[in-house]
């Protein structure tokens, strides 16, 4: 019997240990794609414990504590630290089978070399344990970063930020590793929110002109997208719920931009078709900033109205969306592709009954000299486990070019998640090293060592800041 998480954990065949330590082991991590605070980099202040590092602002721990029965106080209020620690050791021994039990202790071992059990026997001296290690240097925000050999770091930025603490790490010449701006605007897209004007207001504000019609509006976005170029931007992020894509006059949406900016109610049409020409108008934008856009697809959000009355949006109460895709995003894609304006662009679904969907997709769309220019995201949110990951790259190998793929991402607010490309790259590994073992691909090392270090870090690296 093989001891839990050992040097060879997910790795079964000789082969996939041989991947593992001669390749993905020594790689580097770009993570283009997370939702970290670059003022905390910049700050590189110590936390005060490891509730505050490992607890705070993490969705996923949240939603499992509430499954096991943890009272809100001891998750998002106001509890004593030890306590919200205690309360998750007693709901991590409920957790077999989730992959937060293996990044768990993947993150104890790797940041804090503690491989015991998490559990409520041991939570107290790993609580000690921890917070004894999270006084020394190498536990601040920046040492955790270049301990993980985090070469890239893409951020999730409103187009309402100015990028100062980007600015100030840019400038930093003891700290190595890029972070870069994400554009995220989700404050422009969804115009049937109740802070559409006030969003308006505030962009007028920062791109400093009056935003009073469509075409101002347009110009402002504009006007941040440049922003976020200068300041080292090269990929914007959406939040697509639900792919419906409408084609409609700018005429047509110059009265609807108009009609919600005097405070009227859209109509379900109004709303699809404004967010259609809006999406088709930044595409435009990123396409000529050679940007990727990357188009989160699939979540259903906020769905418990109390909890987030009581605290807020966005505070774990998420899950898995069942929508069409297909023919929306289709039609997407096809217009701004007969523009010539269609940029590289990542697919992630967060239900996996559309991983044929978006595999399939991504053959329809191509440009000379681009490798693998539409991408299938990874396994996202709730698909970023063994079964998950395993699937999407199948399915994606079974239609498409498994060896351009860009890989696995955070998503994270924790500087503790780069676990999670260990995870990734062992379950890689493992695949290909079962494929090699039973016949299924040459068991040439050379040709499999490439491909782990291509979907590892080289693919991403390229296909992020390469530019003709």
């Amino acid at each position: 019997m093989r001891k839990f998480m050992d040097h060879d954990f997910l790795l079964s065949t000789d082969t996939a240990i041989r991947l593992y330590e001669n390749v993905a082991e020594q790689l580097p991590i770009f993570d283009f794609h997370c939702h970290l605070d670059p003022k905390e980099v910049w700050d590189n202040k110590p936390y005060r414990n490891i509730t505050e590092l490992w607890l705070g602002g993490d969705h996923y721990k949240w939603r499992a504590m509430r499954m096991h029965g943890i009272g809100e106080e001891y998750i998002t209020g106001d509890a004593d630290d030890w306590d919200k620690f205690r309360a998750w050791a007693d709901t991590v021994q409920h957790l077999i089978g989730n992959p937060l039990y293996h990044w768990t202790h993947l993150e104890l071992k790797n940041v804090f070399g503690i491989e015991k059990i998490l559990g409520p026997d041991t939570a107290r001296e790993i609580w000690d344990e921890c917070n004894e290690k999270l006084k020394e240097p190498d536990c601040l925000p920046r040492s955790l970063i270049e301990r993980a050999r985090v070469q890239f770091i893409g951020t999730t930025d409103d187009p309402l930020s100015t990028l100062e603490y980007h600015q100030l790490l840019s400038s930093d010449d003891s700290f190595s590793t890029i972070i870069a701006p994400t554009f995220r605007p989700d404050g422009a897209l969804f115009i049937e929110r109740p802070a559409f004007a006030s969003w308006i207001e505030k962009l007028g504000d920062v791109s400093g002109r009056r935003v009073d019609s469509l075409d101002a509006f347009l110009q402002a976005l504009r006007s941040r997208v440049d922003y976020f170029h200068e300041n080292g931007g090269r990929a914007s992020d959406h939040d697509i719920q639900s792919m419906e894509y409408i084609q409609s006059t700018r005429a047509e949406i110059m009265a609807i931009f108009n009609k919600r900016m005097q405070g009227e109610e859209l109509s379900h049409r109004e709303i699809a078709a404004y967010r259609s020409f809006m999406l088709k108008e930044l595409g435009k934008m990123y396409a000529d900033k050679q940007w990727v856009m990357q188009l989160h697809m699939g979540a259903l959000r906020n769905n418990n109205t109390k909890m987030k009355n009581r605290i807020g949006a966005d505070t774990g109460f998420d899950s898995v969306g069942e929508t069409n895709l297909a023919e929306g995003l289709s039609r997407f894609l096809d217009d701004l592709d007969q523009e010539n304006a269609l940029p590289r662009t990542v697919l992630f679904n967060l239900n996996p009954k559309d991983n044929a969907v978006l595999a399939g997709m991504m053959g329809n769309f191509y440009e000379e000299g681009i490798p693998g220019k539409i991408q299938f995201g990874s396994g996202w949110w709730f698909n970023d486990h063994i079964d998950g990951m395993e699937k999407q790259m199948r399915d994606l190998a079974n239609v498409g070019l498994l060896s351009h793929f860009i890989g696995m991402l955070t998503d994270s607010r924790s500087f503790l998640s780069y676990a999670r490309h260990e995870y990734f790259r062992r379950i890689l590994c493992n695949m290909l090293g079962d494929w090699a073992e039973n016949g299924l691909v040459p068991r040439d090392m050379k040709l499999l060592e490439q491909m782990v270090r291509n979907i590892g870090y080289d693919n991403a690296q390229e296909y992020f800041l390469s530019r003709p």
